[in-house]
């Protein structure tokens, strides 16, 4: 190939194209457990309302205003971008068909990474701060005058129960700018002129949060019939601060590829080991997620 503008214009397209098919074409698994929330054109989203459930009530007198929860939390757009080289003696020698991996590679990670940015907060939930200042799964999360747990102990591997048909997920995914494949291929750029190699990157702006705890439970205890009953009633157990029911009802256990076998046999098994009926049989969702390993 005479390597000039032309061909190299027709050389990007096609590389644009593989990471374009690639993007399309790889499922992304974080809309399961969080809402994606446009960001416009801001750095910093808050969420001060998070823990505020309005609710209906008979209309006598005036309207009672329900107030903002005094919560400061706040997600900041962060910037992500994978960058890759193709020599320039490759595109002269037509050879240049061998990077195509390289930029499918491309569009699937680029549609993956929020999927890895959700899943490691829902692994990393036993540490990491919610918008009540405790961790995300903890003991005493402040509900009004006394404290609720949403986990289960344990030491164990984690499994996670978690409500996904509210307005609001269990998590939060902050799209800023969609991933966009720019290139560097010019034979007057710095890396082409030095190194004979032309550049092409991938970079999008966007971040991941918690939304409400009370959405989740997170358990490091056997997963079984009797731990699964445990964190089930006490997720539809969870009230307002009025004392009013909250109405949540889990339909997704997570787990890591380690218990999928547990997870089956709980959920998707009409009988149990001892050939008894499976009373939780298809009582919520599994997921298998690599992304816990």
């Amino acid at each position: 190939m005479i390597v000039n503008g032309e061909s190299l214009a027709a050389l990007s397209k096609s590389f644009e194209t593989m990471f374009l098919e690639a993007y399309a074409n790889t499922p992304s698994g974080h809309e399961r457990i969080a809402t994606v929330v446009p960001s416009g054109q801001v750095r910093t989203m808050e969420y001060g309302w998070l823990g505020n459930f309005p609710a209906m009530r008979e209309w006598i007198g005036d309207r009672v205003i329900n107030a903002l929860a005094a919560h400061k939390y706040s997600i900041i757009n962060k910037s992500f971008e994978a960058t890759v080289e193709v020599d320039r003696d490759d595109v002269a020698d037509d050879i240049y068909g061998v990077y195509a991996p390289m930029f499918q590679q491309l569009g699937m990670g680029a549609k993956q990474h929020p999927t890895k940015l959700v899943f490691n907060l829902l692994k990393g939930g036993f540490t990491g701060q919610c918008y009540d200042g405790q961790y995300f799964f903890d003991s005493d999360h402040p509900v009004g005058e006394t404290t609720v747990s949403n986990t289960g102990g344990g030491s164990g591997t984690a499994w996670y129960l978690l409500c996904t048909t509210y307005p609001l997920k269990p998590f939060i995914f902050q799209d800023r700018k969609k991933p966009e494949l720019v290139a560097q291929d010019r034979p007057t750029d710095e890396a082409a002129f030095r190194s004979k190699m032309f550049r092409y990157g991938v970079d999008y702006r966007g971040n991941a949060g918690y939304g409400l705890w009370q959405l989740a439970y997170g358990s490091k205890q056997t997963l079984d019939a009797t731990y699964y009953a445990a964190a089930r009633a006490a997720v539809m157990s969870y009230k307002k601060e009025n004392g009013d029911p909250l109405g949540l009802v889990p339909d997704l256990v997570v787990v890591p590829p380690t218990l999928e076998s547990a997870g089956r046999s709980l959920l998707t098994k009409e009988k149990d080991a001892a050939g008894a009926d499976n009373p939780w049989f298809k009582t919520a969702e599994l997921l298998v997620s690599p992304w816990l390993a």
